[in-house]
């Protein structure tokens, strides 16, 4: 680690704010993902006619979404939107100044030396250079100074700079090129030259407005934009007030001690390509995490770089397209995914061109052997993969799956397990054991790193030896020796930054801990659904009459008298719980998953609000409430609603916002948005952002404070590397 990282621009996201002060902006490994906050969010009038926004407008975030959460790399968009919202855009207009001054003294203090520029005159913040001299002398001093410069294959060297680079780093990076000059005299020079080459002097400069939204002009102090972010946080119900009950999400806790070493500078501050020997920490944890991969799922080589599940299933079924490939079965184009997978499955095999063909799933929620046997016939020679879930999406253990996996196998097949319910089998079972050839594991699910609201997350693979050299590569960086199978995502181990999670829980439960969190979750599901059986069908169960580690609630007997399994989703708020996944991976169903974080006190309450919702279907069934006016379709009620002086409900306020004794005034988590249509909303997208009369006024004060600014930087040295706070 340097003082600076002087790299080359892969994207490490660490900045020195507007008015002087550090932030650690860490995108992962370089991994930036993108958010479009803009218009065209889905936004509607909901039944109290509130404006509700739901999703994304403008960051504010509504707690309406109680659908499937793939992983994005939402947390890392939504520091990088608030970076843009505190610096606004004449603040990132600063800072994109002073990297773009920086560089260019540092270009002209490299001519003055001697030495080439291997570019166009219009650049950013990023030069090579050809050296006029001795080129390991200026590795060697640059090493000795504790910055890092990118050598290229002919003896020419990359620097990059950001707005971390002070003029003591710009002119250690002068006098490592053998400049003469300082920064304040090469900047003084250029000024009084006049004939700067600059991007604003060229016809790259830009015109166009941009961050014209309000939001970007408001929270430009830290106490501002630190009470910004906590209206937003208050919208978002969060472990810290009830379980979230996702299934198919396993939204288990995520212990503080796991998350603390992620803000160490030592894994968050590096950059992802500096030398192995300044990253022998990272990689010994690359070592140790594989190794324990290994072992808890059985297979022989373990790949750290998808960033995600659906990038670990496009990451596995590429390695099982390249081994047919270099055994010359290029006839094997076919992937046989049952009916109940998640929708990834299929989207990641239509990527890596292989035909989807969908098996059955018999009535009791196994798959379908029947028609499995008939589609392997029909596909003898043409198989090359069975995606398999296991547990199955369904909930259920299926008792048959060796014999499904052989059969898959005798037919020239390889089999992909899906490790979305890997919660369910750690220390139990390990998928290398009973058949399959390749997993991804959801180390943003099973093994602890946050991911709610939509990321980030780790989609590594394990496979059995003979996928092994097809395991992802890396052009740059050797990820594992004999491995060919290209790069699945820009940085040699995904968003290693958020592994440490994943090596400390390991490493703290341990075996013995590691098997019992398997053995409470699928507990806790199976007493949860003991529980409810006798009010709600339990859509599938085993022979035995037991669930996994999630069951489904059968909700399509309440459909003739209008109740909707959103609308139970719905009322939930109102006793402080996240809903179930809704719909999935039955429409007219809802599903849970307990997991092992929670005691048996929460189950009990979350137990007793379904029941009490049972009891408001009845009386709707019973006709003693009419569903059109009943809690049900009026939920959530929001605090405005309820406090409303006007209240005309057939039922109490207490039956609507307090309607069990553990909702309590003093610890209630509020809905934020009333009720919306989501049919409605899903169909006619409008634009969330204010009108363009709103922007008048705005503007206009706008542009007088600017207008103020501008004077007062005028009177500093424009060209100086020192920022004008």
């Amino acid at each position: 680690m340097g003082r600076a990282q002087v790299n080359y621009g892969w994207g490490e996201g660490s900045g020195k704010l507007w008015m002087g002060e550090k932030a650690q902006v860490n995108y992962g490994m370089g991994e930036k993902a993108q958010v479009n906050y803009g218009c065209g969010k889905k936004a509607q009038v909901n039944r109290d006619g509130e404006e509700a926004q739901v999703n994304y407008g403008m960051g504010e975030k509504a707690q309406v979404n109680y659908g499937m959460g793939k992983k994005a790399q939402a947390l890392l968009a939504n520091m990088s939107v608030l970076y843009c919202i505190y610096h606004g855009p004449q603040g990132l207009q600063h800072i994109a100044h002073r990297i773009h001054n920086s560089t260019l003294i540092l270009a002209e203090g490299l001519k003055q030396a001697g030495h080439e520029l291997m570019m166009t005159d219009t650049f950013f913040d990023t030069l090579r250079v050809q050296c006029n001299g001795l080129k390991a002398g200026i590795k060697q001093q640059a090493d000795n100074h504790k910055i890092n410069l990118r050598q290229f294959d002919d003896g020419s060297f990359g620097i990059s700079l950001d707005e971390t680079v002070e003029e003591a780093d710009l002119n250690d990076l002068l006098r490592i090129f053998e400049c003469k000059s300082s920064a304040e005299e090469i900047a003084g020079d250029l000024q009084s030259k006049g004939n700067l080459k600059s991007i604003s002097n060229s016809s790259f400069k830009r015109k166009t407005s941009y961050l014209s939204h309000p939001v970007f002009h408001s929270h430009h102090s830290e106490t501002a934009l630190l009470r910004y972010m906590k209206q937003l946080e208050n919208k978002d119900l969060s472990l810290a007030h009830s379980m979230i009950p996702l299934g198919s999400c396993t939204m288990k806790l995520n212990a503080t001690v796991e998350l603390i070493p992620v803000s160490w500078p030592e894994f968050s501050a590096i950059h992802p390509f500096v030398p192995t020997e300044q990253s022998r920490g990272y990689l010994q944890m690359f070592e140790d995490l594989e190794k324990d991969l290994c072992e808890i799922t059985g297979f022989d080589g373990i790949s750290l770089q998808p960033n995600s599940g659906a990038q670990g299933e496009y990451a596995g079924l590429m390695a099982i397209m390249n081994y047919h490939h270099h055994r010359g079965d290029h006839h094997r184009d076919v992937c046989l995914i049952p009916t109940s997978a998640h929708g990834t499955n299929p989207a990641s095999a239509n990527m890596t061109g292989l035909e989807v063909q969908p098996v059955k799933i018999a009535p009791n929620g196994d798959i379908d052997l029947v028609d499995l046997k008939r589609q392997v016939e029909k596909y003898n020679n043409r198989l090359a993969a069975f995606m398999i879930t296991y547990p199955s999406t369904n909930g259920i253990f299926e008792e048959d799956v060796r014999e499904v996996l052989e059969l898959i196998h005798h037919h020239g097949g390889q089999v992909y397990l899906d490790g979305a319910n890997m919660n369910a089998q750690v220390g139990l079972c390990r998928p290398g054991d009973y058949g399959a050839d390749v997993s991804h594991l959801n180390l943003h699910k099973t093994f602890c790193i946050p991911h709610g609201g939509g990321g980030p997350g780790m989609g590594p693979i394990g496979v059995k030896k003979h996928l092994i050299p097809h395991l992802p590569s890396h052009p740059l960086v050797g990820v594992g020796e004999g491995r060919n199978g290209g790069a699945v995502s820009a940085a040699p181990w995904g968003s290693s930054s958020i592994l440490p999670i994943t090596w400390t829980y390991i490493k703290m439960m341990g075996p013995r801990g590691l098997r019992q969190a398997t053995e409470v979750a699928i507990l806790n599901a199976n007493y949860m659904a003991n529980r409810l059986e006798n009010s709600y069908r339990i859509l599938f169960t085993g022979k035995n009459g037991f669930v996994a580690h999630e069951f489904i609630l059968e909700l399509k007997e309440f459909k003739k008298i209008g109740v909707e399994p959103g609308d139970i989703a719905k009322r939930l708020q109102d006793f402080g719980f996240h809903a179930p996944t809704v719909s999935f991976p039955v429409s007219t169903g809802i599903m849970i998953e307990p997991t092992e974080s929670e005691n048996k006190d929460e189950l009990d309450r979350l137990c007793d609000a379904l029941l009490y919702v049972r009891d408001e279907i009845q009386d709707i069934q019973d006709g003693l409430v009419d569903v059109k006016d009943s809690p049900l379709k009026n939920a959530p009620h929001t605090a405005q609603v309820v406090m409303s002086s006007k209240w005309e409900k057939a039922y109490s306020r207490e039956q609507a916002a307090f309607p069990l004794p553990f909702v309590k005034p003093e610890s209630k988590f509020w809905p934020s948005v009333g009720r919306v249509d989501d049919l409605y909303g899903d169909k006619n997208l409008i634009c969330t952002c204010p009108s363009m009369d709103s922007y008048g006024d705005y503007v206009d004060d706008q542009e007088a404070m600017r207008s103020s600014c501008k004077q007062e930087l005028s009177k500093k040295p424009h060209w100086l590397i020192k920022a004008a706070s």
